[in-house]
């Protein structure tokens, strides 16, 4: 089954762009309608993130999600074979001079980012950066192990080093007794397990368990800590601007790195809230949740 699906992305991924807008717009009254995937998780979150919102407020940030999730799905595909000079055009980035400034101090760096507007996309910032500066973004390995290939596969497309995260710090440890300097993209906006809960925000308008380990890691390697602040352009294109959260962690106070990352999340999901993933069921360990 798995090679059928991996046949058919595959021959997806080599029709142009436009096009496969269109195969997008097709495929939302599919999702939105028919399947109806995650409609509980979606209309549930929106109505608990935005508690003073009208039924019709809900449904039309619902609506746009859905859109976006359609033609973020063509766009994912169409990573597996969109040449380079297409990839630097569709996703730009601000503030790059930060990370060299750094990286000339001999440091590598922490970015963080969350499921807002195509963060798969943003492995191409090694596209904008010097090839002895390394790009590794962390992920969490995927049960099923073809789809979890083939994810690293997309990842790792334009040179990028795809980390799984229990071996960061191996990863860590090695590039520094090498001399190397790199980017460590974190995305930082899942739900913990419960066991791991260690930490609660306030996020959306609800209790929010938050994951610590980008504070944590920053702290112990005294890794500077970036927000990868990501626009929709329109259709097709993103800019990504470089935020400082905390140019030296191991002088803020706990928590901090993390309460700021948040922040910063929600001011951009607040901006334009149609562009996150609302289908994750984040809030399955929240306090009040009914």
């Amino acid at each position: 089954m798995f090679y059928l699906f991996y046949g058919l992305i595959w021959t997806i991924s080599w029709i142009p762009m436009r096009v496969l807008y269109v195969l997008s717009d097709l495929i939302f009254p599919l999702i939105y309608y028919v399947a109806r995937y995650r409609r509980k998780v979606v209309r549930r979150n929106l109505q608990r993130s935005f508690p003073d919102y009208s039924h019709k407020q809900i449904l039309r940030i619902e609506k746009k999600f859905y859109h976006f999730f359609c033609d973020l799905m063509m766009e994912i595909i169409r990573q597996l074979h969109a040449p380079k000079r297409e990839m630097k055009k569709r996703m730009t980035f601000e503030n790059l001079d930060l990370l060299m400034e750094d990286a000339k101090q001999g440091k590598s760096v922490m970015i963080m980012t969350g499921h807002y507007c195509n963060w798969e996309w943003t492995s191409v910032i090694c596209l904008h950066l010097p090839q002895d500066f390394y790009v590794c973004p962390v992920y969490m390995r995927l049960k099923n192990k073809h789809f979890d290939k083939l994810m690293l596969k997309l990842r790792s497309r334009y040179g990028a080093v795809g980390i799984e995260k229990n071996s960061v710090i191996r990863k860590m440890v090695e590039m520094k007794k090498n001399g190397e300097k790199g980017v460590f993209g974190m995305i930082s906006d899942q739900s913990p397990r419960a066991s791991n809960i260690r930490h609660r925000l306030q996020f959306l308008n609800q209790d929010t368990p938050v994951f610590l380990g980008t504070e944590q890691l920053a702290k112990k390697y005294r890794y500077p800590v970036y927000y990868l602040d990501i626009k929709r352009e329109k259709r097709g294109y993103y800019r990504a601007i470089v935020k400082p959260i905390a140019l030296d962690p191991a002088a803020t106070e706990e928590y901090e790195i993390t309460t700021k990352f948040m922040s910063y999340l929600e001011q951009s999901i607040l901006e334009r809230p149609g562009l996150w993933l609302w289908s994750h069921n984040r809030w399955k360990h929240s306090k009040n949740r009914s």
